[in-house]
């Protein structure tokens, strides 16, 4: 069999304005490291997964203000980040296998060694719909999500984006 790479625009339709949104929410140069830590740590309790994030998605990165199960890691390219993927639409993104993606089965992240083999997450989204980052959870063996728990995910996003906007109103 051919292994042929498909290559996947990261970018959003509203690339432009979703980056004025992250100026708009000072969130340019990413959250201080570990500022979402609790929330990621509440994600990885809820879903009984070794890895959850909260992720900011900029221009070229992704950086992990809330990581929970990758040490040392505060941000990786945006090109190879689920998280960009993630961040493409305005509703939860679940990969229950993603060696069943084949526009996958090229991202390091899966095909190498660090070997991810489960992926949701769920978009952080401002009042006006743009997406800034993601909350998300990762496993290396695949698993299924009910829909209550994609809801639940949702509703993790959702949180964050209230901090977002409580931190935003203290810097003014």
């Amino acid at each position: 069999m051919e292994n042929v790479s498909v290559e996947i625009d990261f970018h959003t339709l509203n690339e432009k304005n979703r980056l004025k949104a992250l100026k708009r929410y000072k969130l340019v140069n990413g959250l201080p490291q570990g500022y979402f830590y609790d929330l990621a740590q509440s994600v990885a309790d809820t879903f009984h997964t070794p890895i959850a994030l909260v992720s900011v998605v900029d221009k070229d990165h992704v950086a992990f203000p809330g990581n929970v199960g990758i040490p040392n890691i505060e941000q990786i390219p945006r090109n190879i980040s689920l998280c960009s993927l993630a961040l493409l639409k305005n509703h939860p993104t679940v990969y229950p296998d993603t060696l069943q993606v084949p526009e996958l089965e090229t991202n390091p992240l899966i095909s190498g060694d660090f070997g991810v083999r489960f992926y949701a997450g769920a978009p952080i989204i401002t009042d006006d719909g743009y997406a800034l980052g993601v909350v998300c959870i990762v496993d290396k063996q695949p698993r299924q999500l009910s829909e209550k728990e994609v809801s639940t995910l949702k509703n993790f996003a959702d949180k964050a984006m209230l901090q977002i906007k409580s931190r935003l109103k203290s810097l003014l």
